[in-house]
């Protein structure tokens, strides 16, 4: 029996976003996007930690090495926990007049993927055309893949290595690429899932993403308060799970038997009536009893 529970209330003051599950830790990491905030928590002792830094933090993933990998601002940096010391790795180019980088995700291999988006005045309205999508190689060099792109948002890779998924949220559209595992380059890009014409009212916003053991895409939608389970291969809807908070920004498979869904969202941007409508928006959901696994995330080898 599908149930859809809190685990962190009123986990983000801005948005929650990247949710991250560490197995070794069973912890849940995940990012307070404008609040500057990478918080930690742990599913088993429920204690929770956060650390805050000045700028906006787009995503975190932790490193093979130590630390964790984050984009903040325009920088990718890696943060040392115990210290709170950050190291800036790279800084990309300026452009509109406040691009950032949003979500990120390790590949297979352990490289960093991270995509930037341009300065919103208000959620899911950026300077159009602004964003890039990069990656970090092991070699610890960043590639620029993708530009023209309006919010770079969710990644998540077939079982093969040979298929990459990736969602611009302002399209509505979900891209599949092939994928070279060994080089790390995508091509072939193609819309596996379309939102699709006056389905903004139903299906919101493609935002963060992860994939299931067989194959399907779990997509949070923007301002409908839904995660829908989508078919890659026909494009189409194959299951919904609601929330009581329309904010829905990600998800990732957690858990002992990673068969537990973690939500995150957001309450940046909503109006009053909406927060005393959904008082819980900001919070982090779990939903069990879905009958399906995720991956283990992998983290970066660089």
């Amino acid at each position: 029996m599908m149930s859809v529970e809190v685990a962190i209330k009123d986990g983000a003051k801005t948005t929650g976003e990247g949710p991250h599950w560490d197995d070794t830790t069973r912890s849940l990491l995940y990012v307070d996007i404008m609040d500057g905030g990478v918080v930690r928590w742990n599913s088993v002792t429920g204690q929770q930690e956060a650390k805050h830094f000045d700028e906006d933090v787009g995503f975190v993933v932790p490193c093979r090495k130590g630390g964790y990998i984050m984009g903040l601002g325009r920088k990718l940096a890696h943060m040392d926990w115990d210290s709170g010391k950050v190291t800036v790795l790279h800084e990309v180019a300026p452009k509109g007049s406040k691009n950032r980088f949003n979500d990120g995700k390790c590949d297979p291999r352990g490289r960093v993927w991270a995509g930037t988006m341009g300065r919103e005045t208000e959620p899911a309205n950026p300077e159009r055309e602004m964003g890039e999508l990069f990656s970090l190689g092991l070699d610890g060099q960043l590639v620029s893949h993708k530009d023209k792109i309006d919010i770079s948002n969710g990644l998540a890779w077939a079982e093969d290595n040979r298929t990459m998924y990736y969602i611009d949220s302002l399209p509505r559209k979900v891209y599949g690429f092939d994928y070279d595992i060994d080089t790390g380059n995508i091509s072939n890009q193609r819309t596996v899932v379309d939102f699709g014409e006056g389905t903004v009212d139903t299906l919101g916003f493609p935002d963060g993403m992860t994939i299931d053991t067989e194959g399907k895409l779990w997509v949070a939608c923007y301002r409908v308060g839904k995660v829908v389970r989508f078919d890659p291969l026909s494009g189409k809807e194959m299951r919904t799970i609601e929330f009581p908070a329309l904010r829905t920004t990600s998800c990732c498979f957690g858990g002992k038997n990673l068969d537990e869904l973690y939500v995150t969202c957001g309450r940046t941007g909503a109006s009053e009536e909406e927060l005393e409508k959904y008082p819980l928006s900001g919070s982090v959901f779990k939903v069990t009893g879905l009958g399906v696994k995720g991956y283990p995330a992998t983290i970066y080898e660089g």
